[in-house]
């Protein structure tokens, strides 16, 4: 009876491994990514072609130090255009009456935020309030524009919590069988994630075609990465997702604080990994004339090959092996056990 106790609280504690090692995870990734953040080389402008305009740059350049990066344009215009281009994240019109700052939070909230501190004392220096202009304001219905980052964690669950459903129940499944599940699943994830977006909160008013092929683009890519690490990892595949899908993917998105309000490791990955190429691919979409779109899509799509790819090795690899076309219902039992840890 006791060897029997012995046992059984081993298999517990062995199991326990998993949970504790995703608190230990995703502490150190979100307070890693937003427990501290501030500006680095954020691009800023001053509008003028003056004298006093350059000499007001480099003020504010000196003072700011690494935090920004000033430079000036000719006129409000050209400020506008870099700012929808989300080339700067402010822009500063001097006047001795009423100076001015542009600002598009649709970008990130927090990030025009940052911007508003920084010009603020400028303005004051000049004796005069701050008029702050808004020229690419979030949806009404998502004030923040931190609406689209949620959305990204409900499609992401949705796909990486569909991984544990397949690998572990659709274990005595061929693997052509759980890569059409796990696309069609896709499928089912992204439509649920525009009707959120669209008619549900409202959070896009416009362009639901293109945010669907992104949305499943997205997901496709992570149920295929999923699934074909399943055969390789097995009982550690939905640790493995929760890395990378969770704990590095929501942290670089941008939905919170973009990169250049974070450390470098986080603000590096944003430029590949595929939850920031679907926050700032819907941002284009929505708010800033589809600028950038065509990048943040190829994106998603190499991280869809990457999930062919995956998939197409685990089956290789099944096929090697000569793997029973069942299995026990113990061992289906277990592994679902195992697997829903991260559901």
């Amino acid at each position: 009876m006791k060897s029997a106790t012995g046992g059984a609280l081993r298999h517990v504690l062995t199991h326990l491994l998993t949970p504790l090692l995703m608190c230990i995870g995703m502490g150190l990734a979100y307070l890693g990514a937003f427990a501290d953040p501030a500006p680095h080389d954020l691009p800023v402008a001053v509008v003028g072609s003056g004298p006093s305009a350059q000499e007001l740059a480099r003020t504010i350049a000196g003072k700011a130090g690494d935090a920004l990066a000033v430079h000036t344009v000719d006129d409000r215009a050209q400020a506008e255009d870099q700012l929808r281009h989300q080339d700067i994240f402010g822009a500063f019109v001097p006047d001795e009456k009423s100076p001015e700052l542009l600002v598009a939070s649709a970008g990130s909230d927090t990030t025009a935020s940052v911007v508003q501190k920084v010009f603020t004392p400028v303005a004051a220096h000049q004796g005069a309030p701050l008029k702050v202009t808004d020229i690419a304001p979030p949806a009404e219905d998502d004030p923040t524009g931190q609406g689209i980052f949620f959305l990204l964690v409900a499609v992401s669950i949705g796909s990486y919590a569909s991984v544990a459903v397949i690998g572990g129940a659709g274990a005595v499944l061929p693997m052509r069988i759980r890569a059409l599940l796990a696309a069609a699943t896709s499928l089912v994830v992204s439509v649920i994630g525009v009707l959120l977006a669209g008619p549900v909160f409202h959070l896009v008013d416009h362009g639901l075609g293109g945010l669907w092929g992104m949305a499943w683009l997205y997901s496709a890519g992570v149920l295929l990465i999923g699934t074909g690490l399943h055969t390789f990892l097995k009982r550690w595949t939905t640790l493995t997702m929760m890395v990378l899908f969770v704990m590095l993917n929501f942290t670089s998105s941008g939905g919170i604080f973009r990169p250049e309000l974070q450390n470098g490791f986080f603000a590096s990955l944003h430029g590949f990994w595929n939850g920031a190429a679907f926050v700032e691919g819907t941002r284009g979409l929505a708010y800033f004339n589809d600028a950038g779109l065509g990048r943040h899509v190829g994106t998603l799509a190499l991280w869809l090959i990457a999930g062919l790819a995956v998939t197409a090795l685990a089956w290789a690899a099944e096929n090697r092996r000569r793997t029973p076309a069942t299995t026990t219902a113990s061992a289906v039992t277990e592994e679902e056990m195992e697997e829903a840890v991260g559901v």
